[in-house]
C-alpha cells in the first residue's frame, strides 16, 4: 500500500513537471526579454518569467490537494489564505517582470501577502532556544512571522542572479523537506514541497547554464514566500520533530549571502534596495569562478545542510538550534574564500 501511494505521488509529480515544462517553453516562445545592463550576469537578451511554470504546477497540485486529499490540508482558512496570497504575490511579480515596478510596490505586495498568511492563522508561536527548549512567543509571534516571510521572499529574489543557482538549491531543499515531512507525518508540508519540487523539475532544464530562460521575480518571490510559509507550517504538527528551523537550515547558504550583503551595504552607506553586483555569489563569479561551479557550490551547501537536518531531528529540543553552528562555519569559510579571490582579481565591495 505504501509503495502504491509513493508511486502515485511520483506519477502525479511527473505530470506536474511536464505541465511546468510546457509553460516554460511557452514563455520562451513568447518572451518577456531581460536586456542585460552593467549589473547583469548575462550578456545577451534572455527571456524571463519562467517561474510561471513553477506557479502553474504548484497551483494545479494544490487544487487537487484541496479537492481530494483532506488529510494533507491545513485548516480551510489557512489553506485558502496562504494559497491565495501566494498566487497574488506571483501575479504582482509577473507584472514586475513585464513592467519593472518600483521596489516600494513589490515590498507592499510582499507585506500584504505575509499579512494574509498571518491573518489566516499561520503564525510562529514558539521557538527552541539552546539549553532552554521551546519558548512561547506570545505577541512577538506575528511580528517575527511577518519579518521572516518578507525576509525570506526578498532573500531568494536577491539571490536569483546566476543560472540555476536558486532553482537548483530550492529544488534540493524541497526534495529533502518532502522526505523529512513524510517521515514526521507532516502531510501538508510533504505535499507542498513535493509540488514545488515538481514545478522546479520542469523549469530547471531550461535554466541550466547557459540559460534559455530565467525564472524572474514571478518564480523567485513565489518560491521565497512558499518556503517561508512551509517553515512556519512545519511547527503546526504537535508531537512531531518537524520544526521551524528546518527550512532556514536548508536555505542557509542563500539566506546567509543575502543577510551578509544587506548588512554590509547598509554599513557602507549604500542604498540597500538599489541594484548591484556584490553578493558573495556574484563576487565569486566575477573573480573568475565559473557559473556552473558557483551554482554547484550552493547545491552542495543544501546537501550538507540536509545532513545537518538529519542530525537536528535526533537532538534534544534544547540543543537543536546549535546545529546552525556548522552551517555558519561553512559560510564563514566560503566568505573568506570569495574574499581571497576578490583580492587576487583586484575587486572591491564597491566595484
Amino acid at each position: 500500500m505504501l509503495l502504491d501511494a509513493v508511486l502515485r505521488h511520483i506519477g502525479f509529480a511527473v505530470l506536474l513537471a511536464l505541465l511546468s515544462a510546457a509553460a516554460v517553453r511557452a514563455m520562451i516562445a513568447w518572451p518577456i526579454l531581460d536586456h542585460p545592463n552593467d549589473r547583469s550576469s548575462h550578456v545577451r537578451p534572455t527571456p524571463r518569467g519562467g517561474g510561471v511554470g513553477i506557479v502553474l504546477a504548484f497551483v494545479a497540485g494544490m487544487a487537487a490537494l484541496y479537492l481530494g486529499a483532506h488529510h494533507a490540508r491545513l485548516p480551510a482558512p489557512q489553506f485558502l489564505g496562504v494559497i491565495g496570497a501566494a498566487v497574488a504575490i506571483a501575479a504582482v511579480s509577473l507584472w514586475d517582470d513585464m513592467a519593472n515596478l518600483r521596489f516600494a510596490v513589490k515590498f507592499a505586495a510582499q507585506a500584504g501577502a505575509a499579512l494574509v498568511a498571518v491573518a489566516s492563522g499561520l503564525v510562529l508561536d514558539r521557538l527552541a532556544l539552546p539549553w532552554i527548549g521551546e519558548v512561547q512567543l506570545g505577541w512577538l509571534g506575528p511580528v517575527i512571522t511577518l519579518f521572516w516571510i518578507v525576509g525570506c521572499t526578498n532573500a531568494l529574489n536577491f539571490m536569483d542572479g546566476l543560472d540555476s543557482l536558486v532553482g537548483g538549491a530550492v529544488f534540493l531543499a524541497a526534495v529533502i523537506l518532502c522526505i523529512v515531512a513524510a517521515g514526521q507525518g507532516g502531510w501538508f508540508v510533504y505535499a507542498a514541497s513535493l509540488l514545488l519540487a515538481a514545478g522546479l523539475a520542469g523549469f530547471i532544464p531550461f535554466n541550466l547554464h547557459p540559460a534559455r530562460i530565467f525564472m524572474g521575480d514571478v518564480g523567485s518571490q513565489f518560491l521565497g514566500f512558499m518556503m517561508a510559509v512551509l517553515a512556519v507550517a512545519a511547527t503546526e504538527f504537535a508531537g512531531a520533530s518537524v520544526s521551524f528551523l528546518i527550512v532556514p537550515l536548508l536555505l542557509f547558504g542563500l539566506l546567509f549571502d543575502a543577510a551578509f550583503t544587506l548588512a554590509r551595504r547598509a554599513l557602507m552607506g549604500e542604498h540597500v534596495a538599489s541594484a548591484h553586483r556584490t553578493h558573495l555569489y556574484q563576487m565569486a563569479q566575477r573573480s573568475g569562478m565559473g557559473v556552473r561551479a558557483v551554482a554547484a557550490v550552493h547545491w552542495g551547501f543544501v546537501l550538507f545542510h540536509g545532513a545537518l537536518v538529519a542530525l537536528f531531528l535526533h537532538l534534544p529540543a534544547g540543543t537543536k538550534p546549535l546545529v546552525v553552528l556548522p552551517a555558519l562555519a561553512v559560510q564563514a569559510a566560503w566568505l573568506l574564500h570569495v574574499r581571497r579571490r576578490m583580492r587576487r582579481a583586484g575587486l572591491t565591495w564597491r566595484a
